[in-house]
């Protein structure tokens, strides 16, 4: 739906809509959802062509408006990512439906059986910026669970967004599932953003998936329940006993492949152990992709001060960059890079390399985040990547949903009470 100077949107018109919506799509059957998913990979696969024209708008206003070429690249190009778009709402068709899955199945002394069912969420309320992928991912995550999505994306994807809600829209049709069960709302005004915090009677959930103001708006003025993440300051500790040939290109990978993304790394600790070695090969395999350093204290000692190579700021450390800066610090030990993981992390995605199965048990036991890595690269926290097909966001939260959202986390349960027309004794 596109808000145009004549008209104006009506968000309360479409809560109700994406209610019942919802409340056809939980009688859909696993089969009629997952021949629906098969249909949109192969319509967004015979309508590339339109996608990305629309798509082009999108980046022609973000290079007027001088945003950063990586943001461009990594949050509002689809030409490169188009088959991997495609493959993975297959995948969604493929993966086992959550719904109806019995968690627990067990009978009482006095008879009572009691069954608890996973069901749909209902109405889920995503909030985003940039990448309009997500528009696909999570849609396709919302119809395999049987829940209803109205979708907010950012004014910089905003024509993408339409155009892909439209082909979404034209297959539901085809298959006899009610349109509103996707709906995007089709302004960049903010007002629609606050209006849809208060649609409590409609939208089960709120999911934000953006900046940290973003974030913070959504917490402190949603009379929803949110789930936030999504924001990484991700960690790699390069332990004393690492093999440090293995290491150079997985931190490359880490920073390099995708540097906008939220599982990117934006601290490397380094052991003291090894420092003298491995920061001045980082500074030349990373500096020749175009990575800049900020560098605490003693790593500016080791690998001096040069074009490539500032002095680690206050707030760098807590900062996440989304592109090509990299913060350097050398630590005693594994406790001392637990300790600054504490300090400024963000509880999403951290990693050891180490050779030392303790170090990296410990490591893996005592660092609070999402998702924890042993010799293996951050950018694995991901949907796709992990197995799960797809993902609405990377939640950093502990309460219902952490890590990456995939079908499990847009369910919850019911209890399913059976009785031989039992009574309560006492």
């Amino acid at each position: 739906m596109l808000e145009t100077a004549a008209t104006s949107l009506d968000l309360q018109a479409m809560g109700q809509a994406a209610r019942a919506a919802a409340a056809t799509l939980a009688k859909k059957t696993t089969a009629e959802k997952n021949a629906v998913l098969m249909a949109i990979a192969d319509a967004i696969e015979a309508r590339t062509d339109d996608i990305l024209a629309a798509n082009q708008r999108d980046l022609d206003m973000a290079a007027k408006n001088g945003i950063d070429p990586i943001w461009i690249r990594d949050r509002i190009a689809l030409r490169k990512r188009m088959p991997g778009i495609i493959a993975d709402v297959r995948k969604v068709a493929d993966l086992p439906d959550p719904v109806g899955e019995i968690m627990l199945d067990s009978t009482l002394e006095n008879g009572l059986r009691l069954i608890k069912r996973r069901t749909p969420l209902g109405v889920l309320g995503a909030i985003y910026e940039s990448r309009p992928n997500v528009t696909v991912d999570i849609s396709t995550l919302a119809l395999k669970t049987g829940n209803a999505v109205i979708l907010r994306g950012g004014s910089d994807v905003l024509h993408s967004n339409l155009k892909l809600t439209e082909v979404l829209q034209d297959r539901l049709a085809q298959h006899n599932f009610p349109t509103d069960a996707i709906q995007t709302i089709g302004s960049a005004d903010r007002r629609y953003v606050s209006d849809m915090l208060r649609l409590h009677e409609y939208i089960d959930m709120i999911i934000p998936r953006g900046g940290n103001g973003l974030h913070t708006f959504c917490r402190e003025n949603s009379s929803i329940p949110v789930i936030t993440g999504g924001i990484g300051i991700c960690h790699i500790f390069v332990d004393a006993s690492a093999d440090l040939d293995k290491a150079l290109p997985l931190l490359n990978n880490a920073k390099t492949q995708r540097p906008a993304v939220c599982n990117s790394m934006e601290t490397l600790l380094a052991h003291e152990a090894v420092a003298d070695k491995l920061l001045p090969r980082v500074v030349d395999d990373l500096g020749a992709a175009g990575v800049e350093f900020h560098a605490g204290p003693r790593a500016l000692d080791i690998v001096g001060c040069e074009p490539r190579v500032l002095p680690a700021l206050d707030g760098d450390f807590d900062t996440e960059w989304y592109n090509l800066t990299l913060n350097l610090k050398v630590v005693a030990d594994v406790d001392a890079a637990i300790a600054h993981i504490a300090r400024h992390g963000t509880q999403h995605s951290d990693s050891i390399l180490t050779e030392t199965p303790a170090h990296a048990e410990k490591f893996l036991n005592e660092v609070d985040s999402a998702a924890v890595y042993w010799n293996a690269s951050t950018r694995f926290t991901d949907g796709s990547a992990m197995g799960l097909g797809a993902e609405v966001a990377i939640s950093t939260q502990k309460l219902h949903a952490r890590g990456p959202m995939a079908l499990e986390e847009l369910t919850t349960y019911k209890w399913v009470v059976k009785g031989d027309y039992t009574i309560r004794a006492g």
